[in-house]
């Protein structure tokens, strides 16, 4: 059996994961979901609005709702760094108030002109439907 990844998870407010995984997979900018298992080469990536999933050694998965930042791979035995900007774990997510934040985005977006605030509904539009995403426990 190959050796775990190390694996941590970091935003400004708190390290919110700290543990050994077998996977982690996440969604890069301009480069699709990745995943990272044990041996994987160096990386850096900067990271978008997704629902990461780190397959933890006893097979449960974690998810994680990451909003911007970057993913880091290095060293043996590897480690994968997920530095993000805001990140929340599914248990931590109200499904709810994300669904009316998503209803309040679509709204604005249907109706609003000004371009400033069309740049926020769309940034919260997917602030949301990740939160909805990760806190709905759709692994896999």
């Amino acid at each position: 059996m190959p050796e775990p990844l190390i694996v941590e998870v970091v935003s400004p407010e708190a390290v919110l994961y700290t543990g050994e995984a077998d996977m982690v997979i996440t969604r890069t900018l301009g480069g699709g979901e990745v995943a990272f298992q044990a041996g994987h080469a160096a990386f850096l990536g900067a990271l978008v609005e997704n629902h990461a999933r780190i397959f933890q050694t006893d097979g449960t998965i974690q998810d994680i709702a990451i909003h911007r930042g970057f993913v880091e791979v290095s060293g043996a035995p590897t480690k994968v760094s997920i530095l993000s900007d805001t990140a929340e774990l599914a248990q931590d997510i109200d499904v709810d108030r994300a669904k009316e934040a998503l209803e309040r985005h679509l709204h604005t977006l249907r109706n609003e002109k000004i371009e400033e605030n069309i740049a926020e509904a769309i940034a919260g539009r997917d602030r949301a439907q990740v939160r909805i995403a990760t806190g709905g426990n759709f692994s896999a």
